[in-house]
């Protein structure tokens, strides 16, 4: 078993990681080895993965492959000589980064290395940031600093002079698939699909083939926005939207919030249904706030999702008017695609796929994703019935 296994359609980034890796162990740091990386690429392309088997690797002592226990220490995060910053929050603290950076100054107690990866870099502020340079500027010599980031232009440039960085790209559809149906056992033409319509996101495909309340929330949202005629239908699509996002968000913290909570009730000694004692309510209630602060931005993930979706769907439809060769992203309702770029023109559609691009823009601007939703699906019929 490889630590680089699992990976998918980076091998030009897996290379360079794993040659860093053996001259490191070897004791040749002098030409690939460096003792801070970026890893930037699209969302599902796979950065975090790859920022956790090049640890491995790392913390593998004489082993760029890695071995079974480092893998399975660093899977679960418990390696000792490993540090983690990642937030189910819309930002990084500033003291969440303190912290990490003075845990980085100890030294390693089982592998050559201490690693520290940030997942989100993109995350932090300003302030955050510049509390991360002093640690890049003058790093142990011993510790590697792995940040994971959509792209450089994410971070400041003074980080970005300090590090080193590794571009992944968007893989194929059809190394998305045979990783869902190798990992997961699915039926390989059920994992194509689920990766087409994923756009090549991992860990969305993973969830599309195997959990068909997402699937079937994918096509809730597909046909909202084809049964829209007018203004009125442009509203009440809003709402309906908005709760498939909110549906979509549950599902994917619900779960975890009822286990966090469970372990958290262990630790603290209370039986499964005993009163909690006062003494022990705060540490309850501050589990209970990260975990709204994730829903919120669960939430906002999911919209997003729903956005890159509709994209996904005007796209097609527009290619099939221009009558564009190319494979389509929602080739299941080709029938429905057929009828939508009939019922419009390449122009409306193009009108349609700006509006949708600028309620992204508008979210991330902290407006209401509500308004933005109903501003988008308006703006997008009253532009048609211009034309």
């Amino acid at each position: 078993m490889s630590v680089w296994d699992d990976l998918t359609g980076q091998a030009d980034a897996i290379a360079t990681f794993r040659a860093a890796a053996e001259e490191s162990l070897a004791g040749d740091a002098s030409r690939s080895m460096t003792h801070s990386w970026l890893i930037t690429g699209p969302p599902g392309s796979g950065r975090s993965n790859l920022a956790y088997a090049f640890a491995a690797a790392l913390l593998s002592n004489g082993n760029p492959d890695g071995d079974t226990a480092t893998i399975r220490q660093v899977d679960a995060r418990t390696h000792p000589d490993l540090g983690v910053l990642s937030t189910e929050r819309v930002i990084i603290t500033i003291d969440e980064v303190r912290t990490l950076v003075k845990n980085s100054n100890y030294s390693p107690s089982a592998a050559r290395y201490r690693v520290m990866i940030i997942e989100d870099a993109d995350r932090m502020r300003e302030a955050a940031s510049n509390v991360l340079l002093k640690a890049l500027e003058e790093p142990p010599p011993r510790t590697v600093w792995i940040l994971c980031a959509p792209s450089e232009a994410d971070l400041l440039p003074t980080i970005r002079s300090r590090v080193r960085t590794v571009r992944l790209r968007v893989p194929a559809v059809a190394d998305v698939a045979d990783l869902i149906a190798r990992r997961d056992g699915i039926d390989l033409a059920a994992a194509t699909r689920a990766a087409r319509e994923a756009q090549s996101h991992i860990g969305m495909a993973h969830r599309l083939a195997t959990n068909e309340n997402a699937r079937q929330r994918r096509e809730q949202t597909l046909q909202t926005a084809l049964r829209i005629r007018s203004v009125s239908d442009a509203v009440v699509a809003a709402a309906t939207l908005l709760e498939v996002a909110g549906q979509d968000a549950k599902a994917i913290t619900a779960e975890r919030d009822a286990e966090e909570r469970e372990n958290a009730l262990r630790s603290l000694g209370v039986a499964p249904g005993a009163t909690v004692p006062p003494a022990l309510r705060s540490q309850l209630k501050a589990l209970e706030e990260d975990q709204k602060r994730r829903a919120t931005r669960s939430l906002r993930d999911g919209i997003d999702r729903i956005m890159v979706d509709l994209l996904s769907l005007y796209r097609d439809i527009l290619l099939l008017q221009l009558g564009v060769g190319g494979e389509l992203v929602n080739a299941s309702i080709m029938p429905d695609l057929r009828r939508a770029s009939a019922a419009a023109t390449p122009e409306q559609t193009l009108a349609t796929l700006d509006a949708i691009a600028e309620a992204r823009r508008r979210i991330e601007g902290n407006i209401a994703p509500a308004l933005a939703l109903e501003a988008m699906l308006i703006t997008a019929t009253r532009r048609t019935a211009q034309q």
